[in-house]
Parts: C-alpha cells; structure tokens; sequence
C-alpha cells in the first residue's frame, strides 16, 4: 500500500492543515488538563519543573496515542491519520520520535514556524518532524 499521490487524489489532503491546527488545539486542552492532574496527584510538588512535567505528558499522550490508534484524540475528531510515506502505521519507536520532536520544535519556535509554513507548501502537507521522519497526515474518511 502506498499513499495516494497529492496531484491525482487531492481531496486525501485538502484542508488538512485547517484540520492538523484544530486537532493541535484540542490535544493542547487535553494536555493541560492531564498536566493539570499529575500536579494535583504530586501534591503540587511538580510545580518546580512545571514544563519539565508538560512537555512529558505531552510526550507521552502523543506517543501512546499515535502508536495505538495512528491519532491523537484531536486527530480523530477532525478525521485525520497519521501515516508513512509507504502508506503502512507507524511504529511506536516512530510515535515516539514524533512527540519528541514535536515537543522540541515548540521548544526551538523558529523552527516550529518552517514546520508551519512547510505543511502549507509541501504536497503531502508535511511538517518538518513528518519530512524527518517520513510520515504525513491525512483524512482518515478517505483510507477507508
């Protein structure tokens, strides 16, 4: 299996950056609240390295997520999937590199901006953590 190619199926990729920034925004909101309840569960003594503590569930929920369902809960509100280039789920060694990088591009925010800007550009919507690693996004309606 291969993924369909962006010139002759477009509409496997339309509107997925609309949809990859509202399922950003939900797995934000998903995030805090399960930072917010690691804080309550250590006595507020994770207040000391509060973005120590968010960047790890961050990490986590996305790795768990990504290698159980091939999407965040954001991913499938919005009906997306992530995918390799070859079409085949990722792997959770993938799922995980992902989330890191993920992470790490919100840590180094111009690079977070190329990231932006390239899934606007690049034919199968790929940010720089998809071309890195060779993954994309898209409609999940649509593989089925």
């Amino acid at each position: 299996m291969s993924l369909p190619d962006p010139e002759l199926q477009p509409e496997f990729y339309t509107d997925v950056p609309f949809k990859r920034s509202a399922a950003w925004a939900i797995d934000l909101v998903i995030t805090l609240v399960l930072t917010v309840i690691a804080l309550v569960l250590t006595l507020f003594l994770s207040a000391f390295f509060l973005p120590v503590l968010f960047a790890t569930v961050s990490i986590a929920y996305r790795t768990v997520m990504l290698s159980r369902y091939g999407a965040t809960l954001g991913m499938m509100l919005m009906a997306l999937k992530w995918r390799r280039l070859d079409g085949q789920a990722p792997d959770a060694v993938t799922a995980f590199y992902y989330s890191a990088f993920h992470a790490g591009l919100w840590a180094i925010f111009p690079a977070q901006i190329a990231s932006m800007v390239m899934i606007l550009v690049t034919p199968y919507r790929q940010g720089l953590h998809d071309t890195v690693l060779g993954t994309t996004m898209l409609h999940a309606v649509a593989l089925e």
